[in-house]
């Protein structure tokens, strides 16, 4: 009995990597570009570092029965804050003035977890409700600064900063050396420190948390303040992209980083978490997305989809929840 239940139990960590290679192989019957380097991994993979560094930090917050529905808006502002720092200086600024302005995302990202994690535990609200509030802030202190239009770095500045997204070292693109990195990191600090147990045991029960020590709320503080700095990093691989943000930045990231979570075995309800699972979801949507275009499928339909698979991945959670109790 014990012996087949951790047999399930390693199946169900598996299911999110077994289900991408179920796609991949679907891809390649699909189109016959989809298995190329240019489509997989220049496209594709890195396509897919923005949510992937987001979707990590959320993985942090929901694993302690959070929720942070900003990230997108808090996308948005990071990258228009930055933007707006680098024209200030564009015109005798170079590698030095982007290094600064990648600070400066940086403590802003931070600072806007920060404030939702203080929202959240001081003020204790609702995530949801605290988390929907910022969003429609962060939205519209971006339109305020983009005076409802665009901010963009000048040609010249988003040549000196185009290979951090363009970039590769040993074959592989940037952001996606970032995305491993950043993933191996918090997979070190969720499942091999003291800190990342109380995530989970904060998580699973709060009650017996509490009453083993941990501080409530200073752990969920920080998980939020990993999320915005995991937002800030995908804004400094995302800037030098287009080298612009505009109102439509970072829309629907906050479902699309929510999907990954989840699709990756990560609990909605808190007290698991799955990094690499994680990851895999991230890659797992640009790749049903990348299908869909290679199918010649209406771009506009791909939001639908997505939506409809994290439906589906709730209620297989569900599912497979009431086969373990």
């Amino acid at each position: 009995m014990n012996a087949s239940l951790s047999q399930y139990f390693n199946l169900k960590q598996a299911a999110p990597f077994i289900a991408l290679v179920v796609l991949i192989l679907v891809g390649s019957l699909v189109h016959p570009n989809f298995l190329t380097y240019d489509n997989l991994v220049q496209n594709v993979a890195t396509r897919t570092s923005f949510i992937a560094i987001i979707a990590i930090g959320a993985t942090f917050v929901m694993s302690a029965g959070g929720l942070d529905l900003s990230v997108g808006s808090m996308a948005a502002f990071t990258a228009g804050t930055m933007i707006l720092f680098l024209k200030s200086g564009e015109a005798t600024g170079g590698a030095v003035l982007i290094a600064e302005g990648m600070v400066l995302a940086i403590a802003v990202g931070v600072l806007c977890g920060m404030a939702n994690g203080a929202i959240v535990t001081l003020g204790r609200i609702e995530p949801f409700i605290a988390t929907l509030g910022t969003m429609v802030i962060l939205r519209s202190l971006f339109t305020y600064l983009a005076n409802g239009g665009s901010l963009s770095i000048s040609p010249d500045l988003k040549d000196i900063y185009a290979p951090v997204y363009q970039g590769t070292f040993l074959g592989l693109p940037i952001p996606v050396l970032v995305v491993l990195g950043v993933g191996a990191l918090a997979a070190l600090l969720l499942y091999k420190t003291p800190f990342g147990r109380h995530v989970l045991a904060v998580g699973s029960n709060e009650d017996v948390a509490r009453y083993s020590g941990v501080s409530i709320s200073g752990i969920k503080a920080l998980t939020y303040a990993i999320q915005g700095l995991c937002v800030a990093i995908a804004v400094v691989l995302y800037v030098p992209r287009l080298g612009s943000a505009n109102s439509a930045t970072g829309l629907y990231w906050e479902l699309q980083a929510i999907t990954a979570v989840v699709v990756g075995g990560t609990l909605l309800k808190g007290g698991r978490g799955r990094i690499w699972g994680t990851i895999v979801g991230a890659f797992f949507l640009e790749i049903i997305g990348n299908i869909l275009t290679l199918s010649n499928v209406n771009v506009y339909l791909i939001g639908a989809v997505q939506g409809a698979i994290i439906i589906v991945a709730m209620l297989i959670q569900r599912s497979l929840n009431r086969r373990t109790t």
